[in-house]
């Protein structure tokens, strides 16, 4: 089967993401939103977690897994933190508003936490940290998700990919965000893989023998029924670090679940009609009651810039910081399009006959 790949311009595919939430009977406002956080992964070069994630809130909405309109309910505060019930709304929408909530409290208090339960999918956990970066503060934000991690010396899928994602401004355009799942790798990129029929790369998933699978579909679709495992950030036993992998992704389940009182591992429900009930983590540190912001920002990209610069390995044309990558690719993006691939051009051909959106003329 053949996977062209065409490219479609950014605006084109944002508004028409925007028509898709609000066909789904997302509220207009937070449709903008969704589709500003999933637009953000594919100018990031992050194709796991935009466009390509459309058809997974598409299908969640009508199976029920997360609710259109979002209920935002704050079930505990205190100046500097609180516990948020998103009642299985737009993870997107309850995301936006929990950093907000935790900006703003670090205006005043110098630090804003929030602690997430009952919340759906909610993209790239950088976004978030993004918005605090953007108000000049550091940010960070984890997420748990449906189990697909094995543990160190097992083989059972009992963690979600549960990424850690940290921003910092600095004195450079490009700021500094650290974006990854505490997996070897997403499990939206081999969705990606799937779509775009390639293997998985040796190494990155295992099957009940512990020995490693190359079969895209079949670990996707071993992963809800316990026979397939993504390995933790390390990849397999401790040699090349596999428990610093599951050691984090478990402090990611404890920032999720534990604070919040929330659902946890098999506990977050995978399908059947049932709401997903992941949990969230955000946090928001006010530079300015440490040190003066441009201080820091310069420190900080003192640290940038001496790093790029240490000496390379033989054959490296370039070091690279957290976060460069992406911003360059943003510009790549914004000029050339986003890449939609032949399997991702049917799911959008399935959203737009069935919500009517004849006003796209897409060249595909």
């Amino acid at each position: 089967m053949s996977v062209d790949v065409v490219y479609v311009g950014v605006d084109t595919l944002q508004k028409f993401m925007v028509d898709v939430f609000v066909g789904c009977g997302v509220p207009r406002a937070d449709a903008e939103v969704c589709a500003d956080v999933l637009i953000t992964s594919d100018l990031r070069g992050i194709e796991s977690h935009g466009i390509g994630r459309l058809k997974m809130y598409y299908d969640g909405i009508k199976k029920g897994l997360h609710k259109p309109v979002t209920e935002f309910e704050v079930i505990r505060e205190t100046p500097t933190t609180a516990v948020v019930d998103g009642h299985n709304g737009m993870g997107h929408v309850i995301g936006v508003r929990s950093m907000q909530m935790a900006i703003e409290k670090a205006r005043t208090f110098g630090m804003g936490s929030v602690a997430v339960r009952n919340s759906s999918h909610y993209g790239i956990a950088g976004y978030y940290a993004l918005m605090a970066v953007k108000a000049g503060m550091i940010g960070m934000s984890f997420t748990n998700a449906r189990p697909s991690v094995a543990p160190t010396f097992g083989v059972r899928p009992m963690l979600g990919t549960n990424p850690i994602a940290f921003g910092a401004p600095t004195d450079e355009e490009c700021p500094f965000v650290y974006d990854a799942a505490t997996s070897i790798t997403q499990r939206g990129k081999i969705e990606v893989l799937e779509r775009e029929e390639k293997p998985i790369p040796e190494g990155w998933v295992i099957d009940q023998n512990g020995k490693f699978t190359t079969d895209t579909k079949a670990a996707l679709e071993g992963f809800p029924k316990d026979e397939n495992a993504l390995l933790p950030l390390g990849g397999l036993g401790e040699l090349l670090g596999g428990h610093k992998g599951y050691g984090l992704g478990t402090m990611v389940e404890i920032f999720s679940a534990s604070l919040s009182h929330n659902a946890f591992m098999h506990d977050l429900p995978g399908g059947g009609g049932l709401p997903v009930k992941i949990g969230h983590f955000f946090l928001a540190i006010n530079i300015e009651h440490f040190c003066p912001l441009d201080e820091f920002k310069a420190t900080t990209g003192a640290i940038l810039r001496e790093l790029r610069q240490s000496k390379k390995a033989p054959g490296a044309t370039r070091i690279y910081t957290a976060g460069e990558k992406e911003y360059e690719m943003e510009k790549l993006v914004r000029a050339q399009g986003i890449p939609v691939n032949t399997n991702l051009q049917k799911d959008i051909k399935v959203m737009q006959t069935e919500l009517g959106l004849t006003r796209y003329h897409f060249p595909f």
